[in-house]
């Protein structure tokens, strides 16, 4: 994974992603770097634009935070029908009582 943030922090400085460049960053972050791994991610990387994978990776993160937030709200949704139930029953039964005060 350190690769890959190696990658992305010199995208980020507007640094060109290449071998030497991937290797300094490990190496100053105290990685020992893997010459193999180091050239099969530029070779990865070549020709992608990575502005558009972080925007299209970023996008489907929004999705599941809605989603689940849609089940919180589902389970508030019936507290609040049991309370309004309690306080029609209550209405019901101080509406009795005083019916009953009445007819005595």
């Amino acid at each position: 994974m350190e690769y890959v943030y190696a990658a992305l922090l010199l995208h980020a400085a507007g640094k060109d992603i290449n071998e030497e460049n991937i290797k300094a960053i490990l190496e100053a972050a105290g990685v020992s770097p893997d010459e193999a791994r180091i050239k099969a991610l530029v070779a990865a990387l070549e020709g992608v634009n990575i502005d558009e994978v972080i925007e299209k990776a970023a996008m489907p993160v929004a999705a599941p935070v809605a989603v689940a937030a849609a089940p919180a709200a589902a389970e508030e949704a019936p507290a609040e029908e049991e309370e309004e139930e309690e306080e029609e029953e209550a209405s019901e039964e101080e509406a009795l009582a005083g019916l009953g005060a009445l007819f005595g």
